[in-house]
């Protein structure tokens, strides 16, 4: 009989490979790996996106931007954290179904693409932007998808 110490540390370790091997079976069948991609494809992965894809599909963006190019910043760092903490957010909504029917960007998010914006078009905007100033899909919001 092993002592209750060793007991623990089995006890431990089991739900640790559990949790691990759970994670990874959700990441290979959730195709995490498309994600680190700039396929605009890998964000049907999840079928909520359709709507997203599709009116991106048929906007004036599709030519010049892809998902990335607008939804992360363009840092190699930064772009990889918000592709992380959005991976984990997107994962446990789906996974526990707290999502909602018609899908609205959070602030966080809707502030990373209003740098790109910015960044993109800095030649245009240069001399009429201010940081405080209304957030450009106020009068572009069917720029790169349309709104519902």
């Amino acid at each position: 009989m092993l002592p209750k110490r060793r007991w623990a540390m089995v006890v431990l370790i089991s739900l640790g490979g559990v949790l691990v091997g759970l994670g990874l079976f959700t990441f290979s069948y959730g195709e995490g790996l498309s994600y680190f991609s700039n396929d605009p494809e890998s964000c049907m992965n999840c079928h909520i996106m359709r709507d997203q894809f599709d009116s991106w599909n048929h906007s004036s963006h599709k030519a010049f931007a892809t998902c990335n190019d607008c939804h992360t910043p363009h840092n190699f760092a930064e772009k990889y954290f918000v592709k992380s903490r959005n991976g984990f957010n997107h994962s446990f909504a789906f996974t526990f179904n707290t999502y909602p029917d018609n899908i609205q960007i959070k602030e966080f998010n809707a502030d990373v693409v209003q740098q790109n914006c910015v960044d993109c078009h800095e030649d245009l905007v240069s001399l009429i932007y201010h940081d405080d100033d209304r957030s450009c899909v106020t009068c572009h919001g069917n720029v790169g998808h349309r709104r519902n």
